[in-house]
C-alpha cells in the first residue's frame, strides 16, 4: 500500500506539541510517511527551547506530491508569516495537496498564503480577535476544537491538534483505526470537532458584584431549574431590567445565553458519564423536550446528543480493536 505523505511545516518559535502530537497519531496509525520542512534545514528551536531537526528546507523540498500539509502554530508564527519564501512554499504545496491543515496559530500562515478566503476556520481562542481583525475575509469560529471546510481543516491549540489528526486518520482509515490509535496513545476520549474549546470556567468572566454572583451561583447549583430573568432577578435582589444590564456588562453575555451554555455543558457531562435516556437528560437539565436538546446541540456543537454520547464512549467500546504493541505492521492492510 502506498504511504500517504504528510508534510509538517515548522519555524523558529513553534509549539512542539503542535508537531509531536499529530506526528505520533499518524505514525501510530501506519500508512503514513511524515516529513518536516522549515525555512532552512537543520535544527529548529521551539518556543520552549526544544530543538527539532528539519530534514528539509523550503528551498530543497519539492512541494509536489504532498498528500496532507500540516502547518503548526506557536509564538514565532508572526515572524514566520513575514517569510515570503516560506509562505510561497506553503501556497505551492497546498495547491497540489489533497488536504491542508493547521494547528493553533498555524492558521495565520494559511491565511498569509491566501488559502482561507471565505472559509470557516478555528484557532486558539486567545488568537480569535487578532485573526478576525487581520483577515476579515475569513469566517472565524473559535468555539469548536477543530473545523473542516472542504479540504481545509483547522484546529484549536496544542492537544486539539491530536484530535484533528485522529479525525484525519478516521477520514482515511475508518473509525476503528482512529479509536485504536486513541487507545494506544492513552487518549481516553476522542473529541468530535464540535466539542467546545471552552468549559464554563474558561469562557465566562467572573461576576464582579454580589447580586450577579448570586444569580450565577443559582444557575450552577441547578442548571435545570427555572432560570428566566424574573427568577434570576429574585436571587440577585434586583429588578429584571437592572439584572439584565448588569449581568451582561459583568459576564459579557446576557443571562439567557449564559443559562443555555451551563445547561449544555451539564447535559454533555450527563450524556458521557451516565446511562439516562436522552429524553431524561433533556428534562433534567432544563430542556423541555429531547427535540429542544437536539436543536441546541446541533447549533452549539454541530452534533446530535445521541452521536455525542456514542462518539465519546466509542474509544472504550473499541478497547480491544487492535493490539497494544502496534496498530499496523509494515505492509499490513489497514
Amino acid at each position: 500500500m502506498t504511504e500517504r505523505r504528510i508534510v509538517f511545516v515548522v519555524f523558529d518559535g513553534f509549539q512542539p506539541l503542535d508537531l509531536t502530537g499529530p506526528h505520533e497519531v499518524f505514525h501510530s496509525a501506519g500508512g503514513y510517511a511524515c516529513e518536516v520542512v522549515a525555512p532552512r534545514p537543520g535544527p529548529v528551536g521551539a518556543g520552549s527551547g526544544l530543538l527539532v531537526h528539519a530534514a528539509h528546507g523550503v528551498a530543497d523540498l519539492d512541494p509536489a506530491g504532498t498528500d496532507t500539509l500540516v502547518v503548526v502554530g506557536g509564538e514565532g508564527v508572526d515572524r514566520a508569516r513575514q517569510d515570503e519564501a516560506l509562505v510561497s512554499w506553503i501556497a505551492a504545496a497546498a495547491a497540489g495537496a489533497r488536504r491542508v491543515a493547521s494547528v493553533c496559530s498555524g492558521v495565520f500562515l494559511l491565511a498569509a498564503a491566501g488559502l482561507l478566503d471565505g472559509r470557516r476556520v478555528t484557532t486558539h481562542w486567545a488568537r480569535e480577535e487578532q485573526l478576525a481583525r487581520e483577515h476579515p475575509e475569513v469566517r472565524v469560529d473559535c468555539d469548536p476544537i477543530f473545523v473542516r471546510d472542504g479540504r481545509v481543516w483547522t484546529s484549536a491549540g496544542v492537544t486539539a491538534g491530536m484530535d484533528l489528526a485522529l479525525a484525519l486518520v478516521e477520514d482515511d482509515l475508518g473509525r476503528e483505526v482512529a479509536h485504536a490509535v486513541a487507545r494506544r496513545l492513552v487518549l481516553f476520549l476522542r473529541r468530535p470537532g464540535g466539542q467546545s474549546q471552552f468549559s464554563v470556567a474558561l469562557w465566562s468572566r467572573q461576576p464582579a458584584t454580589d447580586p450577579v454572583r448570586a444569580a450565577v451561583t443559582a444557575i450552577h447549583a441547578d442548571p435545570g431549574a427555572r432560570h428566566d430573568i424574573a427568577s434570576l432577578a429574585a436571587h440577585a435582589g434586583l429588578s429584571p431590567r437592572h439584572l439584565q444590564r448588569r449581568f451582561t456588562a459583568e459576564l459579557g453575555v446576557p443571562p439567557a445565553a449564559y443559562v443555555e451554555r451551563v445547561r449544555v455543558e451539564a447535559a454533555r457531562r450527563a450524556l458521557t458519564e451516565g446511562d439516562e435516556p436522552v429524553e431524561a437528560v433533556a428534562r433534567r437539565h432544563g430542556f423541555a423536550t429531547a427535540e429542544t436538546l437536539r436543536r441546541t446541540f446541533h447549533r452549539r456543537l454541530g452534533v446530535a446528543p445521541s452521536e455525542y454520547r456514542a462518539r465519546f464512549r466509542s474509544a472504550t467500546a473499541l478497547a480491544g480493536a487492535l493490539p497494544d504493541h502496534h496498530i499496523a505492521q509494515e505492509g499490513e492492510p489497514v
